[in-house]
């Protein structure tokens, strides 16, 4: 995927404080920057910022970072944030790549992680790149608190089915598994307006939660 560069992207990001641009100094201190001890969310490859946006409203005492790796899109995200000229003092943005994680969160600094509609990467020789393949589950090990969680969403029931297999491979325990979210009992869905457009067009949306070995 290749987006054109932006110049008003980079700019209003360079601009905008709560756009974190040097975060590996943030390392096992992220607590420092929201300035307070609660849980620290993340979602990698937040998108045009919808769930991240939703998750503060609801929940005003958890701090939730949203990682995006493409700068244009990343800056969509934090003008809809800003649309009231706020972003809300529990959420931040980063432009960073899923891969640098470890070198941005510190061990066991992370609470929960959310990866929502990620890309598939559906042909095989690609299948390294899936945000849900062992060597990115091995960086969530670190990065998650001993009882944190992953929690993963998608409509793609391939990538689903890889998911099973690689959490199983890298024994995390899969729970509250769902094939077919919008008609299941899970009551706590914040629906985004990629899930909604292909929810209409009849896709079922595909979730589990998954806890990492203990070690």
């Amino acid at each position: 995927m290749r987006l054109r560069k932006d110049a008003r992207a980079e700019q209003y990001l360079n601009k905008e404080d709560k756009v974190i641009k040097n975060p590996e100094d943030l390392k096992d201190k992220w607590n420092i920057e929201f300035n307070n001890e609660n849980e620290i969310f993340v979602e990698f490859g937040c998108g045009k910022g919808d769930f991240a946006l939703e998750m503060v409203k609801r929940y005003t005492n958890i701090n939730f970072i949203a990682v995006e790796k493409f700068e244009t899109v990343l800056y969509r995200a934090c003008k809809k944030a800003n649309a009231n000229g706020t972003i809300p003092p529990n959420l931040r943005f980063l432009n960073i790549d899923v891969e640098n994680c470890t070198n941005i969160f510190g061990l066991h600094e992370l609470s929960r992680i959310y990866l929502n509609f990620s890309d598939p990467w559906p042909k095989n020789r690609y299948a390294k790149r899936r945000l849900i393949y062992r060597k990115f589950l091995e960086k969530y090990q670190s990065i998650l608190k001993p009882t944190g969680e992953v929690h993963f969403k998608t409509d793609n029931k391939q990538l689903f089915a890889f998911s099973i297999e690689e959490f199983s491979y890298s024994k995390w325990i899969i729970k509250n598994v769902s094939l077919d979210l919008h008609n299941s009992n899970f009551e706590d869905n914040i629906i985004t307006e990629y899930e909604q457009k292909f929810s209409e067009l009849g896709y079922t949306i595909n979730r589990l939660e998954a806890i990492p070995p203990s070690i």
